[in-house]
């Protein structure tokens, strides 16, 4: 049994009296204790919402409409806020992407941090303020110790960012979900921080749930990978295996996009079009109009994820064909 599954997960939104929309369609996930794996796909494609499910975050009307997310065989969905509590921020914790935005401007980092230690556990103030000055150093903070009095506007935005990860490390949690971790930083904090993150994962033995646009970052940092589109996950597999060949036509894009695997001074690769809204999803695969290899059954009929691709005309089909 994997500590983290999911399972035909749908979240819908209400549209007028008798209708709804679906931000998620079906996604499955699988994670086992201490594995880390990348979930990539563009603005739109639910990556965050899935997140946002897991933790049981989804924001009234919404809800999660369909499916089962089990954590170590329990059902999250199935639990009452109370029970839900002690699970979301303690043995599953969240990095988001806006540090400002994480932490309050108004409170000190120390007491922020020490709230939320003593919200999951009885300990005492002097020994809460003990594991955060522990935590900050784990993060390598200089100057721990003062760094608890200072306000998050004192910090600069790299300093801001290992407070998060130190404050989603205070529980010692079993699964850490990092939703675009780096979006803020400049691209020297940017590889600090992911390598950062990966070395705390590894010696702590956490698994990982890593949300980004790139590729790039995934590679380096995650085992398994799930491409998301529309809602749906369009491939999945181990990282190493889709980004040497991916299949779906879509991961095929997302890897030829990536400024690497341009001639130097050439233009960049763009994706023609661009991710329907949720409000608008095409008939059949949604990735239809943008795919250079659809037919009349893309265009009607959603393709079912097989052998890790959701696709009628997977990139690699000719080559295999003929062998």
């Amino acid at each position: 049994m994997a500590m983290l599954e999911v399972h035909d997960l749908h979240v819908a939104f209400p549209r007028g009296k008798n209708d709804e929309i679906e931000a998620l369609r079906g996604v499955d996930l699988t994670l086992e204790k201490g594995e880390r794996i990348g979930v990539v796909g563009e603005s739109g494609a639910g990556k965050s919402m899935l997140a946002f499910a897991i933790l049981n975050l989804i924001a009234e009307p919404g809800r999660v409409s369909q499916g089962t997310i089990k954590f170590n065989g329990d059902n999250l969905l199935d639990m009452s806020d109370r029970q839900i509590r002690k699970i979301r921020g303690n043995r599953i914790s969240m990095i988001f992407q806006d540090p400002m935005v994480t932490l309050n401007p108004v409170l000190s980092i120390g007491t922020q941090m020490i709230e939320t230690l003593k919200a999951h556990r009885s300990i005492s103030t002097r020994e809460a303020h003990r594991l955060c000055v522990d935590k900050l150093k784990l993060v390598a903070i200089p100057s721990a110790e003062s760094r608890m009095d200072a306000y998050p506007h004192e910090l600069s935005g790299g300093l801001r960012q290992r407070v998060v990860i130190a404050i989603a490390l205070l529980t010692d949690p079993e699964i850490i979900i990092a939703d675009e971790p780096t979006t803020a930083l400049d691209v020297t904090i940017q590889a600090e921080i992911m390598a950062l993150i990966l070395k705390l994962c590894r010696e702590n033995d956490v698994a990982l749930i890593l949300i980004t646009h790139d590729l790039g970052v995934v590679a380096e940092v995650t085992e398994k990978l799930m491409i998301m589109y529309a809602g749906k996950c369009v491939e999945t597999g181990r990282t190493r295996d889709i980004i040497d060949a991916p299949k779906h036509p879509y991961a095929g894009g997302l890897l030829k996009a990536l400024p690497q695997n341009a001639e130097r001074g050439s233009k960049l690769y763009q994706i023609p079009g661009s991710m329907p809204p949720i409000t608008a999803l095409p008939t059949g695969c949604p990735y239809h109009p943008r795919c250079a290899r659809a037919d009349d059954g893309c265009r009607a009929t959603m393709p079912p994820l097989e052998n890790g691709v959701a696709c009628f005309h997977p990139l690699n089909q000719d080559a295999e064909a003929s062998t």
